[in-house]
């Protein structure tokens, strides 16, 4: 199991879903956890469950270049340093490519790749002055193998995928590594929209819809030394649905 005690990480969006497992999870192993979060009050919430000497909660929309200072600097300065970034805010929309509409795409841009480009460059500096981070992108297997009425969606993962593997290659030098996590079908209220889970995944090679805390065991080993010679990896955690089918 992997071993984060002493290690400072930033998780975003970790007031529900994966985001909320993923701090849960990684403090469970020792992190200390900047909660970030658009609402400030769930992510109290999500860092009372963890404890206030081990967690902080944090405002963070991830599409204000200031919230991303802010956040950072009062991680750092709570903890006084930031080990791990948690890139996991994101956002859906699923339409027709003929009807959706450019605030639609443009909104998607702004959270799910743009926030992440902001929240690299915001945590960059600590990192280098350590000469050591892991940055860890939750990205989807939407970005190579995107679904029906989702060309927006997939586009703004995919250009998550390109940057994570660029910068990569210019932070290895200075000791950070940056990899990514593709979660498939994740049993959370954004995947199911409060429907349900949908039969299709009875048909899995797994037989399954995934679990958050499938998604955070991933983070946690990117997140940790256990992975110190991986970088611009992308580990898959879809539970086979990108293999197909059986022929059962």
């Amino acid at each position: 199991m992997p071993d984060l005690k002493e290690q400072v990480v930033l998780v975003t969006g970790a007031n529900r879903g994966q985001g909320k497992a993923i701090a849960q999870h990684l403090a469970a192993l020792g992190a200390k956890i900047g909660v970030g979060a658009r609402s400030y009050t769930s992510a109290e919430e999500v860092a009372k469950t963890i404890g206030e000497e081990q967690a902080i909660p944090v405002q963070l929309d991830v599409t204000s270049e200031s919230e991303w200072k802010s956040a950072v600097d009062k991680v750092v300065n709570k903890f006084n340093k930031i080990d791990v970034l948690v890139n996991n805010a994101g956002s859906l929309k699923r339409e027709k490519f003929t009807e959706i509409t450019l605030d639609d795409y443009q909104h998607l841009i702004q959270v799910n790749q743009l926030g992440v480009f902001m929240g690299m460059q915001a945590v960059i500096p600590h990192m280098e002055k350590q000469q050591k981070g892991s940055i860890v992108n939750n990205v989807s297997i939407s970005a190579f193998a995107p679904i029906s009425r989702s060309s927006a969606y997939a586009a703004t993962k995919a250009a998550v995928v390109a940057m994570s593997k660029a910068a990569a290659i210019e932070l290895g030098p200075k000791g950070i590594r940056v990899n990514i996590v593709h979660p498939g079908g994740i049993e959370t209220e954004m995947a199911t929209q409060n429907e349900g889970v949908p039969a299709y995944y009875d048909s899995v090679p797994l037989g399954r819809i995934g679990q958050p805390i499938e998604i955070a065991k991933a983070i946690a080993f990117l997140s940790s030394d256990e992975s110190s010679y991986c970088t611009g990896m992308e580990m898959v955690v879809d539970g086979g649905m990108t293999l197909g089918t059986p022929d059962e």
